[in-house]
C-alpha cells in the first residue's frame, strides 16, 4: 500500500568529497511541492535537485547536473519507496571531484532513498467521495459521527436550508455512515457518491 510522509525529514552524507542534504516531505499539491522545494533549496549550492511524486502527477529536475542523474534517481527512490504525496530535495555542494554520471545517479537516488527509509510514514488509505446535505443543528453530530467512522470533511457549504457536506470514506465504512446518519435524522440525510472526476 502507498504510504506518505508523517512530516519533514532529512539526511546528510559525504561523497568523495561532496556534500549531500536530502530533504523530503509529504505534499498535497503541485503547488505545496514547489513551495517546499523553494523554501529548502540553498541558492548558495551547486545544485538543488529534487522530485516529487502526486498521484499520477509527478515532476523532476537535474537542476544543471548531467541529464538522467539526479532527478530521475530521486523519482525512482520516491516510487521504489512505494511513497506518493511526496516531494524529495537533494542538494549538492561540489566538493572538486568528479563523480561521474553512475556515481551522481547512486548518490543522488541513495540520498533519497536512505532519506525515505529512515522516514515516518502513514499509510494513504483510498477514498470515495461522497456528498450529503443536513440541517444547522444536526452539522456538529454529523461531524462527530463521521469522524468516529475515519470520514473526511472535505468542503462545506452553508444554504438557505442548511449545509451541503462533501466527504470521504473508505469502501469498508459507507453502509455504517449511511445508516448512522438516516438514525440520526430520521432518514432525511441521504449519502450519495460523487461522480468520479477523471484524474489529471
Amino acid at each position: 500500500m502507498p504510504s506518505t510522509l508523517t512530516g519533514l525529514c532529512e539526511y546528510r552524507e559525504e561523497i568523495r568529497k561532496s556534500r549531500f542534504i536530502t530533504f523530503a516531505a509529504p505534499i498535497t499539491s503541485a503547488q505545496q511541492a514547489l513551495e517546499f522545494i523553494e523554501q529548502h533549496s540553498d541558492l548558495n549550492a551547486s545544485h538543488n535537485c529534487w522530485a516529487w511524486k502526486l498521484g499520477g502527477q509527478y515532476r523532476s529536475s537535474d537542476d544543471g547536473e548531467p541529464g538522467g542523474t539526479a532527478g530521475r534517481p530521486i523519482l525512482s527512490a520516491i516510487e521504489a519507496q512505494d511513497c506518493d504525496q511526496v516531494a524529495v530535495l537533494v542538494i549538492r555542494w561540489y566538493g572538486g571531484i568528479q563523480l561521474g554520471t553512475g556515481g551522481l545517479a547512486r548518490a543522488y537516488g541513495g540520498g533519497a532513498n536512505k532519506c525515505l527509509q529512515n522516514a515516518e510514514k502513514l499509510p494513504l488509505v483510498s477514498r470515495i467521495a461522497l456528498s450529503c446535505s443536513c440541517s444547522f443543528s444536526e452539522l456538529a453530530l454529523v461531524k462527530l459521527r463521521l469522524g468516529e467512522l475515519n470520514g473526511l470533511i472535505t468542503g462545506e457549504a452553508f444554504t438557505a436550508n442548511g449545509v451541503d457536506l462533501q466527504l470521504a470514506l473508505v469502501e469498508e465504512q459507507i453502509a455504517p455512515a449511511r445508516q448512522l446518519l438516516a438514525d440520526l435524522s430520521r432518514g432525511r440525510i441521504l449519502l450519495h457518491r460523487d461522480a468520479v472526476e477523471p484524474a489529471p
